[in-house]
């Protein structure tokens, strides 16, 4: 039997993928552009995406396990409900779904009531699934590198509160974990959910003393200015998607998002280890940046 992952050439579904390289599944990958995807071992690139039902039909022909990542789109929702129906057409057996930290409580950021409206379905249908629910990415940060390094700044507007941002890493096995083991099960396995944290309450004077320590230079907050991110985006991004992020930062900056130490250590038991540090991946980043 066939674990399919949608988002396959994504930040995620690349850490997903390289987590399941040499454990005996075969896997398919979804991408607009097989030709173009360069994946090893037993993966196999598809042509589709979730918005194209036809290709999703075709794709999930003889799947057991499914990697359900929805992107950030407008019809997110529309997207993710679709394939859940779908997968349930075709006889998967087990699910992994991708959705967000605080879901059920940042009702007014669109993405993630759009999540957890995806998790009520899977909740009231009683589908085989594992929900994970990952926090902001540390890997998000990389983008910071410009204003650390030109202006000594760390200029994304998390606040005060403190979030448990987690590692693309982690997410990648902590998923690929849940589907070896719903792609092995010779039964639907029941429902269960994931917080996907890191283990620091991080805000943002403890991220500019962080890099002030990795990059060895001071290093300074920029400020909770929202107006200002949702500027930077737009100039990126669809203004749907920057007034999105500009809501989501909103409620960072309002309430946080602070994991509980059940959450860490329910995901230290899933992983056999702790979840990766902020301040490893810092370090990391500053050679890196130093080397280059």
């Amino acid at each position: 039997m066939t674990i399919l992952v949608t988002g396959a050439t994504g930040v995620v579904g690349t850490q997903v993928i390289a987590h399941l390289q040499n454990h005996g599944a075969e896997v398919r990958a979804l991408t607009r552009s097989p030709e173009k995807a360069a994946f090893g071992g037993k993966v196999t690139a598809v042509k589709g995406e979730l918005g194209d039902l036809p290709s999703m039909r075709a794709a999930l022909q003889g799947v057991s396990t499914l990697f359900l990542l929805a992107p950030n789109a407008a019809d997110e929702l529309t997207q993710a409900l679709q394939a859940l129906s779908l997968a349930r057409e075709a006889g998967v057996k087990g699910i992994v779904y991708l959705s967000v930290f605080k879901g059920a409580d940042y009702v007014d950021v669109p993405h993630f009531t759009s999540k957890h409206t995806v998790e009520r379905m899977i909740e009231q249908l009683d589908l085989p699934a594992t929900v994970l629910r990952p926090a902001y990415f540390i890997q998000n940060d990389s983008r910071q590198k410009e204003a650390l390094l030109g202006h000594g700044i760390y200029g994304m507007p998390v606040g005060a509160k403190g979030i448990s941002m987690v590692d693309v890493r982690d997410i990648g096995e902590a998923a690929a974990r849940e589907l070896l083991r719903r792609e092995r099960a010779s039964t639907a396995l029941p429902r269960v959910a994931y917080e996907l944290v890191g283990p620091d309450a991080l805000t943002a004077d403890a991220l500019a003393a962080i890099w002030a320590d990795a990059l060895q230079r001071p290093i300074r907050y920029a400020g909770d200015d929202l107006d200002a991110l949702e500027a930077r985006l737009r100039q990126v991004a669809p203004g749907w998607l920057a007034y999105d992020m500009r809501l989501m930062m909103q409620r960072y900056q309002q309430d946080g998002a602070v994991a509980s130490a059940a959450d860490i250590d329910a995901l230290t038991a899933l992983l056999g280890r702790a979840p990766r540090s902020y301040r490893d991946f810092a370090q990391a980043a500053a050679k890196e940046w130093a080397a280059n």
